[in-house]
């Protein structure tokens, strides 16, 4: 599934070509994603400017005005950004390929640029939302973005206090901090020298501290890298994520650990894979 780092770097690979241009048209071919894409989307966009392109946690923003077009890449979404007839204009964007049997939606601006979804498991999301994009039920509970100055050792230290619940389950909680996601939680509780399993609320402060550092790090790194290609996974340009030869532990059960040679371990947990280290991460 494409986490934070992918849909960010989707995200800036296509802004500089869609802000501070009009919607000419939309293509819808396959309504029935995760919901129903709206009945009168081509309405709602049609002329419409694209005022900003933004990310809340996985789901990407484009202000248009009157409202906000959400579009969420799902478990195997990918978005790519194609030209409709124009070579010269922008070099590294392709031309217009005939769209295959996964391409469900293209969103068509006045520069001549197509963007086009593509979601072979149709677990993504294109939907509207009317004014303020607060106030959509996706987004009123979401908890602080882990980049953000909001997120801080001390908010995650007094939310995880009286938890029993693991540390790794609490990362992935949304209501604690978005998007962090399994492979990201998986390097970052590593980097910090801390346990998947340990009790989110034995960890102390300065634990945390070390924790978020390592979280922030972990997600910075993964953008500048392009992100990780796990399966379907390509930027908007066609071209891979290489964060993945960079990982310490995710998906490297049985194999030496970097740091201390131990071999690298996998458990299960609310059925997502753990990945860690029984000697570098002991509580």
């Amino acid at each position: 599934m494409p986490e934070l780092p992918e849909v960010e770097v989707t995200r800036l690979g296509i802004a500089p070509y869609l802000e501070g241009h009009r919607i000419t048209g939309i293509t819808i071919r396959h309504p029935k994603l995760r919901w129903p894409i709206p009945d009168r989307l081509h309405e709602q966009l049609q002329g419409k400017l694209i005022v900003s392109v933004s990310r809340r946690a996985k789901y990407l923003l484009f202000d248009c005005e009157t409202g906000t077009l959400i579009l969420h890449l799902g478990m195997s979404g990918s978005l790519r950004l194609l030209r409709v007839n124009d070579q010269k204009s922008i070099q590294s964007v392709k031309f217009v390929d005939a769209p295959g049997k996964h391409d469900h939606f293209d969103l068509i601006i006045d520069n001549q640029t197509l963007l086009r979804f593509r979601d072979p498991r149709r677990f993504g999301a294109v939907l509207w939302q009317p004014g303020s994009i607060k106030q959509h039920p996706l987004f009123i509970q979401l908890g602080p973005e882990p980049l953000s100055e909001d997120f801080c050792a001390t908010r995650l230290y007094e939310n995880s206090r009286g938890r029993k619940s693991s540390i790794k389950t609490l990362l992935m909680n949304n209501r604690i901090v978005v998007g962090v996601g399994n492979i990201y939680a998986n390097e970052a509780l590593f980097h910090a020298g801390i346990n998947p399993r340990t009790a989110a609320g034995r960890i102390g402060l300065s634990r945390y501290e070390r924790l978020v550092k390592n979280i922030k790090s972990v997600l910075e790194k993964a953008i500048e890298a392009g992100g990780s290609s796990l399966r379907n996974f390509v930027g908007s340009d066609g071209n891979p994520g290489y964060f993945q030869q960079q990982y310490w532990v995710y998906g490297r059960v049985g194999m030496a650990c970097k740091k201390c040679g131990t071999h690298i371990k996998q458990i299960k947990q609310n059925q997502r894979s753990s990945f860690y280290c029984p000697a570098c991460q002991r509580q």
